[in-house]
């Protein structure tokens, strides 16, 4: 009983300590070392003594600035920095009568957390009438298909994979049993080949999320062309194989890089964002969530030794 109110109450000052997220490569945001109600009020001979991760006394280099006043900012975040910082703030207080002084401590805790954006890919899905469920035609127009598809968006450094279909037959009201295939692929942008459209970037989630956007929307447009020639110039024949109208659909997928993942429990106030997996857990691909593995002691684990 006594382990299992320990381990709770370690679980609580975990989540209560104050949280910030640093996004990958950016300096972090200003950490006063005081409280909101001692910074109005006067402060005799203050010292500032802070700790970073691993119980590390910080001092100011290239990649930690400390004013005077106790001010931090930590340069050019990334994976490894992220965890707990404590700054203990010390001063005197100054009997009036007797000119007596006392040393009081106070100590805070920031716990900084690296991440990063999710990287944007798209799940797509249409149907094309044929005129049966046997036969090479659906698999020739399956295969046509998405090298259209692939050939549309390959500058963008994007492709179509996971492509799949299946026939089914499908009664409307206003017409009689059809074939129809319903077709199922997702686009992402990682091509072979596509860190060459990140130049110079470090993080290239920009470029690779603008990407995808552009291969979603000139995908969304070849369909959409698909319908108004099937309604302007096919008025007298119907082709047996055509796009359904209004069948297209698409729903965004965020995924992580290795060493990330997302936990809205944990990190409710960065919900969207993929987190640093933290001590404990790891993240060996493009998953959304970091994985339980205790033998990892360090942020940012890619796999469990």
């Amino acid at each position: 009983m006594r382990a299992s109110w320990v381990l709770v109450s370690a679980v609580l000052w975990y989540l209560t300590r104050v949280k910030i997220y640093v996004k990958l490569h950016q300096n972090s945001p200003v950490l006063i070392c005081m409280d909101f109600v001692r910074s109005r009020k006067e402060t005799v001979d203050p010292t500032y003594l802070w700790v970073g991760p691993n119980e590390k006394t910080l001092t100011g280099n290239n990649r930690t600035n400390i004013t005077a006043t106790g001010k931090l900012m930590v340069n050019d975040f990334t994976e490894g920095l992220s965890g707990l910082y404590t700054c203990t703030l010390s001063y005197k207080t100054v009997k009036a009568e007797t000119q007596e002084e006392t040393v009081i401590k106070k100590r805070y805790d920031f716990m900084i957390f690296a991440y990063r954006e999710p990287d944007y890919s798209y799940q797509m899905a249409v149907r094309f009438t044929t005129k049966s469920c046997v036969g090479r035609y659906n698999d020739l127009l399956f295969r046509v298909l998405k090298k259209i598809l692939d050939n549309l968006i390959s500058d963008l450094s994007c492709h179509v994979v996971k492509p799949s279909y299946k026939c089914h037959y499908v009664k409307t009201p206003d017409r009689d049993l059809i074939h129809e295939l319903f077709i199922a692929f997702q686009v992402n942008p990682f091509a072979p080949g596509w860190k060459g459209t990140c130049n110079t970037s470090i993080d290239c989630e920009e470029t690779t999320n603008h990407n995808i956007l552009q291969a979603r929307d000139r995908i969304e447009e070849f369909f959409r062309s698909q319908a108004y020639i099937f309604y302007h110039h096919f008025n007298e024949t119907v082709p047996a194989m055509h796009f359904v109208d209004h069948s297209f659909q698409v729903v965004r997928m965020d995924s992580c890089r290795p060493g990330f993942g997302k936990n809205e429990g944990l990190h409710s106030n960065c919900a969207s964002c993929c987190v640093v997996c933290s001590p404990g857990s790891f993240s060996p691909d493009a998953d959304v969530t970091c994985q339980t593995c205790v033998s990892v002691h360090f942020y940012g684990a890619k796999s469990c030794p």
